[in-house]
């Protein structure tokens, strides 16, 4: 049984009094060393939950639990310490002149002895692969080498809790498919709980969990493929499906024996693989 490190609890937020509620009476828990994405149109609501759980913003209704703490003014340099985020952009995360220095940032912050700093440079660039970029000025980065010191500089400090809010959006889908498996090995070593906000249903179907926003509140909450098997569901409040799951569709109104949802080409191929022996 894995313990609960973020807890929402009948939490509402809007922006100024008199605006419609930009979350209303959410409430939901994110366990130890769990996937989790939260999916959504825009304005649904789900990059403002990933505001309120590092205390970027604060609920005028509900608490929000984080390892135990409720996320208030007055803890949230605590938080912070167990809650680490990466945003779209990752410029506007870079502080330090060269790689190195940016790394060291957030541990500088918190009164980290040097060497273990330097421990800990060594270790988090090696694992999103940038440590032969350790004297690299930012600006001369690609945007995917941008993004995984990004991902490097908030692994630095040991979150427990790792969000990502679009931060694969502005990537092209080699990068991004480089950075989810990188967070993904990171993940199962640090054993993180790994909190995805995103629009790329192929980041989606890497979940443990999904939870689907529509006008800020809850609207589903389940597996991949269980959510995702609500198609025409997802489709009335404007979300897509994955090409896989779409692409199944066709193939079962075309008459071929279809049986399970398939989530990717792999569990695709199998099933074709299945119809054909059967035929």
């Amino acid at each position: 049984m894995r313990d609960k490190l973020v807890e929402f609890r009948n939490v509402s937020f809007r922006y100024s009094e008199g605006q419609p509620w930009v979350l209303n009476n959410c409430s939901f828990e994110i366990y130890e060393n769990e996937a989790m994405a939260f999916i959504g149109h825009n304005g649904s609501g789900k990059s403002t939950i990933a505001k309120l759980m590092n205390g970027l913003l604060f609920p005028q209704e509900g608490q929000i639990m984080i390892n135990g703490r409720q996320v208030t003014p007055e803890s949230i340099w605590d938080i912070r310490r167990d809650v680490g985020m990466v945003f779209q952009n990752p410029d506007n995360q870079f502080v330090g002149t060269t790689v190195q220095d940016d790394v060291a940032f957030g541990m500088e912050n918190r009164g980290l002895p040097r060497q273990e700093m330097v421990k800990r440079i060594d270790e988090v660039l090696t694992a999103v692969d940038m440590k032969d970029y350790l004297l690299t000025e930012p600006d001369k980065l690609s945007g995917g080498q941008k993004q995984r010191v990004a991902i490097a500089g908030v692994l630095a400090i040991f979150p427990q809790v790792l969000i990502l809010d679009e931060a694969t959006a502005m990537l092209d889908p080699k990068g991004r498919t480089e950075i989810m498996q990188t967070v993904a090995e990171i993940q199962k070593q640090r054993h993180l709980s790994l909190i995805t906000i995103t629009h790329d249903l192929r980041e989606v179907v890497q979940a443990e969990r999904v939870i689907v926003m529509n006008e800020g509140r809850i609207w589903a909450e389940a597996a991949p493929r269980d959510i995702f098997a609500r198609r025409a569901e997802l489709r009335d409040i404007g979300l897509d499906v994955p090409f896989v799951a779409a692409l199944s569709d066709n193939l079962k109104q075309a008459g071929v024996p279809i049986t399970h949802e398939a989530l990717n080409h792999e569990e695709l191929l199998e099933e074709l693989w299945i119809s054909r022996s059967k035929m």
